[in-house]
């Protein structure tokens, strides 16, 4: 295990001993007897993996300086001369330095001062609850915020303490406990097709032309024996996205503030939901002004009718053909269908008719097109007509236009800002509850990478990444 293995495993180590811990204190209660069992497991593990990390770093230490003896300096000041001599200042004269961590004519000591910021993923905080808590008291009006704060900024974005956005960068160790949570299977985000940019807004090319299309872009054609090849360019367009700010306020009560673990296990668990759910919804539902551009409201989306004489807030076996059929076929291999739990009851009783040696349809000879989760062995996701099931509250609920979409997320762009979560707080906007505001903040945009729907070589069907279904009311 490499010295970053071991510190991301103390990270998970350290936020499940947290966990544990806040949910009973968020209880009021103590812990149960295995909780007690699992938290004790938790921190031996910690401690055994704590000291393997340090001896590796001692090893490590010690053999760069066995390799490089010349950069090693006294832990006291002596006469011993690190740098060139400086002018106005004798060979042998002890080294001055300034506040500002150089020495002389401005070259940075060696070995006696450190940026813990530059190479500590934590930013030298202990833990993500000291960290909060450190913004906390470092929001507060006319107060100093603590140098970690200001360090952090400086080596993430080389900016001062208080960016763009407002607030406090996020040390990275802390983000990546969040932007875990946001690729897990609950959030939409990790199917789509993820960029990052360093700035706020991105413009990228895209091709929208048909392999099939006789006309504009890149065009195949048989040549005859010696004759001329017909000439074709491609047709590139250009899609600016920009990037939408998203702010999730997430309460902290003074009883909160006073006990680090449980703020450190409140705020992972918390701020993450909260996120996830906001970018979900935009996926499905973003009005594109302000927010990303969600599937519902996308030109390249096609909308299927319902069924002649279909029932009033219900889902039937033709409307999955339906979608199913409108759905261009090389994207179906990763699609899948996202619905409203609402829906279920529909689906565990839908099977396709089928029809017996007369012809005569029949529900005894008919095909399974619904199965539930784990149905089949190491599938976690209910699957229908053998895609991903996916319940999601960004759906809109039974019989409503968005109640069930069959989507192939890895055509829908997102970008994310480089340096993810910056956050902050405010003491003002609960103070009659003695509750404080922690804002988390985090730039994204996101959209249908197509702006139109497919239109089929023959025919005058239509296609789309992404297939809905009309109101049923």
């Amino acid at each position: 295990m490499t010295l970053e293995e071991m510190q991301k495993r103390l990270d998970e180590l350290n936020t499940k001993a947290c966990e544990i811990q806040a949910l009973a204190d968020l209880e009021k209660r103590d812990l149960k007897d295995d909780e007690a069992d699992d938290l004790q497991a938790t921190l031996d593990e910690f401690d055994k993996l704590e000291g393997q990390q340090k001896q590796r770093k001692r090893l490590e230490q010690q053999t760069n300086r066995l390799k490089n003896p010349e950069l090693v300096v006294d832990a006291e000041p002596s006469t011993r001369q690190t740098d060139p001599a400086t002018p106005g200042r004798r060979a042998g004269e002890p080294i001055q330095s300034q506040a500002d961590g150089t020495v002389g004519d401005g070259q940075r000591r060696i070995g006696l001062i450190t940026d813990r910021g530059l190479k500590d993923p934590k930013c030298g905080w202990r833990s993500f609850g000291e960290y909060a808590h450190g913004v906390i008291e470092g929001s507060r009006p006319g107060a100093r915020p603590d140098e970690r704060l200001l360090r952090a900024a400086l080596t993430t974005f080389g900016s001062e303490g208080v960016g763009a956005d407002g607030g406090f960068s996020v040390p990275p160790d802390f983000r990546d406990v969040i932007m875990e949570q946001l690729q897990g299977e609950d959030s939409l985000l990790p199917r789509t097709d993820q960029l990052t940019s360093g700035t706020n807004n991105l413009t990228v090319p895209k091709d929208e032309t048909t392999p099939w299309q006789t006309s504009g872009g890149i065009l195949a054609n048989w040549i005859g024996e010696g004759a001329a090849i017909t000439q074709s360019k491609p047709s590139l367009e250009t899609v600016n996205l920009k990037l939408h700010k998203l702010a999730v306020l997430v309460p902290i009560t003074d009883e909160l503030q006073e006990d680090s673990s449980a703020l450190s296990g409140w705020l992972s668990r918390k701020a993450p939901q909260k996120i996830n759910f906001a970018i979900n919804l935009a996926i499905v539902q973003g009005l594109g002004t302000g927010q990303p551009l969600g599937i519902l409201n996308a030109a390249h989306t096609v909308s299927v009718a319902k069924t002649a004489s279909q029932d009033t807030d219900s889902f039937v076996a033709q409307n999955v053909i339906d979608m199913y059929s409108r759905m261009y076929a090389p994207w179906r291999r990763n699609a899948a269908w996202l619905i409203n739990q609402d829906i279920e009851p529909q689906l565990n009783s839908m099977s396709m008719p089928g029809k017996d040696i007369t012809g005569t349809a029949t529900s005894a000879y008919g095909q399974i097109v619904y199965l539930p989760a784990n149905g089949l062995a190491g599938t976690p996701w209910a699957t229908l007509y053998g895609r991903p099931v996916i319940p999601t509250q960004a759906c809109e609920t039974l019989g409503d236009k968005g109640d069930i979409i069959f989507a192939a997320l890895d055509q829908y762009v997102t970008v994310q800002k480089v340096g993810g979560i910056r956050s902050e707080t405010s003491i003002h906007l609960w103070f009659d509850q003695d509750t404080t505001a922690f804002k988390f903040i985090m730039r994204i945009a996101g959209q249908p990478w197509w702006n139109k729907k497919i239109s089929a070589r023959d025919g005058t069907t239509t296609y789309s990444a992404f297939v809905t279904l009309d109101e049923r009311g």
